[in-house]
């Protein structure tokens, strides 16, 4: 009876060590799975010309300064590439001022009182801007940023070359088809603009 006890109490003991040992394994399987199973949802894959291109998804806190700068470069090329026609501001413009809010409007509004834009298609003007730099500071909300750039201005005869700077805060809101980042500019405001130098054209 003294070795049937004891025998018995041995394989209770084995017995729970097994079961322990089965249930540590099938959690760390459950773990592990759960996890690739996340990794795996956070990966995507673009086809583009033929070749699948592996995409990672992330939190947009993550990307706020990096998407912040897009958004604001993306409204100034927007805003200051102007062609001689007059379809293309108007395209380029609405473009713009979906990235804005109405201080924008104000600055667009006041070119074309001044007839800047006329300016433009009758002088056969072509305007374009390089973005050099978008500072944002994420520290406060809204977010404050600082854009500077540099303008060209192409005449029959010369080229103009002007240095941009402007500042304004930006507003979180809905991601959408023509905001896609789902930030809007606001009390936009130009610092400074002067002319840097004219080069006549040959």
């Amino acid at each position: 009876m003294k070795n049937i006890d004891t025998a018995f109490r041995h394989v209770r003991g084995f017995t729970i060590l097994v079961i322990i040992g089965c249930v540590s394994i099938s959690g760390f399987a459950i773990y592990k799975s759960l996890s690739l199973i996340s990794q795996m949802q956070a990966r995507i894959y673009i086809l583009a010309n033929g070749k699948a291109l592996e995409a990672y998804a992330a939190e947009r806190k993550d990307n706020i300064p990096v998407e912040a700068r897009d958004h604001v470069k993306t409204f100034h090329q927007y805003f200051f590439t102007l062609d001689p026609d007059d379809k293309v501001i108007k395209a380029n413009i609405t473009r713009a001022l979906y990235l804005a809010d109405e201080s924008a409007k104000r600055v667009y509004d006041n070119l074309k009182e001044n007839d800047f834009y006329a300016g433009l298609i009758s002088g056969n003007i072509n305007q374009t801007i390089r973005i050099d730099s978008v500072a944002v500071d994420i520290s406060e909300y809204p977010y404050h940023f600082r854009c500077y750039g540099t303008q060209s201005i192409i005449r029959p005869t010369s080229i103009t070359i002007r240095s941009l700077t402007t500042e304004g805060a930006l507003r979180n809101v809905s991601r959408s088809d023509h905001n896609p980042h789902g930030f809007l500019i606001e009390r936009w405001n130009t610092i400074e603009n002067h002319d840097l130098k004219t080069e006549n054209r040959r």
